[in-house]
């Protein structure tokens, strides 16, 4: 048993769990517990005499709610702005539904971009032969020069080829 035993065992009776039990809890990393007190995310943890973090189930809850928030891929902005307005019990659920919504058009925005890009990556793959060639068009498309025009039969995100045509 630990010179610290004891103060720990009361810490835990009066309902306070160290930074290892609150990561276990709450499921989220002790680094990570560290880093959302540094910017304020969650309250300042109160210390033991032997200065160990001590976090109330208050705590684990608001950690659960940061993970479940960062799981939905809202930005730690964005969460400080939910967090606000669940901390504000007179707040308008309107707002909330507008944060929401917003997010899921950026999503659906990101999801877009990314299909564009896994299209063009199939195009380009398809236009490879993949053998002991030194030829490929993947690494040609890559070294092209956006500003430039790009190189000769270069894949828009569209799958479609363009031809330059100031030769």
């Amino acid at each position: 048993m630990t010179r610290n035993a004891p103060e720990l065992a009361q810490a835990k009776a009066d309902g306070l769990h160290n930074i290892g039990e609150a990561a276990q809890l709450s499921g989220v990393s002790a680094k990570m517990i560290r880093h959302y007190e540094s910017i304020d995310l969650i309250p300042t943890a109160g210390r033991s005499i032997a200065g160990y973090r001590l976090y109330r189930d208050s705590d684990l809850h608001r950690l659960r709610f940061i993970k479940r928030s960062r799981s939905l891929g809202f930005s730690i902005k964005q969460i400080e702005t939910l967090l606000g307005l669940w901390d504000n019990r007179s707040r308008e659920s309107g707002e909330v539904k507008r944060l929401a919504l917003d997010h899921a058009a950026e999503l659906a925005a990101k999801i877009r971009e990314m299909q564009a890009m896994q299209h063009t990556l199939e195009q380009l793959a398809r236009r490879c032969h993949g053998d002991d060639r030194p030829e490929c068009p993947i690494l040609e498309d890559l070294a092209q020069d956006e500003c430039c025009g790009g190189s000769d039969d270069a894949l828009r995100a569209d799958g479609q080829q363009t031809v330059k045509t100031d030769r």
